[in-house]
């Protein structure tokens, strides 16, 4: 399986289908069409052009009925809950953030900020969506045993460097990539330093992906 970064929180995972993960790519472009695509929240930096696809979208039940009447195909879930959609297994995490669907005047309540767990393949991916930490990630790890973290580092809205390095440790994934980062000057993070950080200290890999590049699951 391999996970290209589209930019922002936006990846792709391939295996024998594609799962797209919050479409929103101001940096670069989705690398493939999408067979399922999954969204973590509301807000317009993840919720993103996921109603141009006329494929499966995965998400809360409140994003799930706004593009509902856009005559969008969804699968609503919620906290805690899993659903698998064609072999591809989806666990829906709690984050701590906000969501607003922000597209339609002053806009409206999204539900509630997500991360999943997804897996494709056999491989175990947890996509952390926008959250700050939060001891219970501990309960991610021992639950589900990602082999990949996809964890925000870019401060103000999220999680920084320091936190992320916390709840790394707390989910316990062998690899870890750095999302939701350098798209704007308020969250200008040095993902380098962060990596060397985890990499010196711990026996996690992070890698570091620029918009486009790809990570091969070996």
């Amino acid at each position: 399986m391999k996970i290209t970064y589209a930019g922002h929180s936006c990846v792709l995972l391939e295996g024998g289908l594609h799962v797209l993960v919050d479409p929103f790519v101001p940096q670069g472009k989705i690398p493939a069409e999408p067979d399922l695509v999954a969204v973590t929240h509301a807000h317009a930096d993840h919720l993103g052009i996921a109603a141009s696809f006329r494929v499966p979208i995965i998400t809360n039940n409140e994003i799930a009925c706004y593009l509902k009447k856009k005559g969008c195909m969804v699968e609503p879930m919620n906290i805690g809950g899993t659903i698998t959609i064609r072999d591809v297994v989806f666990t829906m995490t709690p984050a701590l953030h906000s969501s607003w669907i922000e597209d339609e005047g002053v806009g409206f309540y999204g539900g509630s900020a997500a991360g999943f767990v997804i897996t494709l393949d056999g491989v175990r991916v947890y996509h952390a969506g926008d959250t700050g930490l939060f001891s219970d990630m501990r309960l991610i790890g021992d639950l589900y045993h990602p082999d990949i973290a996809l964890l925000p580092i870019g401060g103000r809205y999220t999680m920084g460097p320091r936190e992320a390095m916390m709840a790394a440790d707390f989910i316990g994934a062998p690899v870890i990539i750095p999302i939701h980062y350098n798209t704007n000057p308020r969250i200008r993070q040095d993902a380098g330093e962060f990596a060397r950080a985890v990499n010196e200290t711990t026996d996690m890999k992070v890698v570091v992906l620029e918009p486009g590049m790809s990570y091969q699951v070996s």
